[in-house]
């Protein structure tokens, strides 16, 4: 390695702990800023509540043993729309690439239910599938799966024609093109269209715990404005963006290695 690439290198490597050091300053910054105001009386902190109060309902929820039960209840509804999501979408942007007159079909139709707003089919779910954790996951499942089908079939009809070309020629069969080419080419954007499911998923679990959820973050959300208790909300919207961050970053080391 050359002098001129080690320094290309160091450069890198501060740049990017510049950004890291800004980003936690400017949000302990921003988190001292809401303490002051509420301390000094500035903002309401019964309404938009206060570090400090979060950090007391944290405690509190600890105390009760209620904490942990919530987000293992929503982490595990996550993962399991998750997986079922990311399994039945690939399988369903397989067939359309390797079926092309069932694309044509199909094509209206994701693109319907992909702009249909999916909170109005939550009485619907309930009423078929039940006020539980496989109402949850459905509504969850629903929310990420048209997006991500959407994303990796695109990706698979965008695969270098070329390639293709070049395989076609030595009369290799669709279903080696796709193995061989097709998929390998869009570990990217398959790697990318996880990491939208993971926080969509998240995103359509809160959405079935507002309709029906006994346990849950988003239960805590929900239970908390009902009996206009702004601290449980906000501390339940703290432990939703902490979660998220989690998820999010475990997926990306995940397919660091794999890639």
């Amino acid at each position: 390695m050359t002098k001129e690439q080690k320094k290309f290198l160091k450069k890198q490597k501060i740049y990017k702990r510049l950004i890291l050091i800004t980003q936690v300053s400017l949000f302990i910054f921003l988190i001292l800023i809401w303490q002051i105001l509420s301390d000094k009386n500035i903002i309401n902190s019964f309404i938009t509540s206060s570090p400090r109060n979060i950090i007391k309902t944290l405690i509190t929820l600890y105390k009760e043993n209620n904490l942990f039960f919530h987000i293992y209840t929503t982490l595990k509804e996550t993962l399991i729309s998750f997986t079922l999501t990311t399994i039945i979408s690939l399988i369903i942007s397989i067939l359309l690439y390797h079926y092309n007159f069932l694309s044509k079909v199909v094509e209206p139709y994701l693109i319907i239910l992909g702009s249909m707003p999916k909170v109005a089919l939550g009485p619907i779910i309930i009423i078929w599938i039940g006020a539980n954790i496989k109402g949850i996951i459905t509504m969850a499942i629903l929310i990420s799966i048209i997006v991500s089908i959407q994303s990796i079939y695109n990706g698979f009809i965008q695969t270098d024609k070329l390639k293709i070309k070049l395989l076609q020629t030595f009369k290799a069969s669709k279903k080696k093109i796709l193995l061989n080419v097709v998929i390998p080419s869009n570990k990217e954007t398959i790697i990318n269209t996880l990491k939208i499911n993971i926080s969509m998923c998240l995103i359509g679990v809160i959405m079935g715990e507002f309709l029906t959820s006994k346990a849950g973050i988003g239960y805590l959300i929900l239970y908390g404005s009902q009996i206009f208790n702004l601290n449980l909300v906000m501390t339940g919207i703290f432990i939703l963006l902490i979660l998220s961050v989690i998820l999010y970053y475990l997926l990306i080391l995940f397919t660091k290695e794999k890639h």
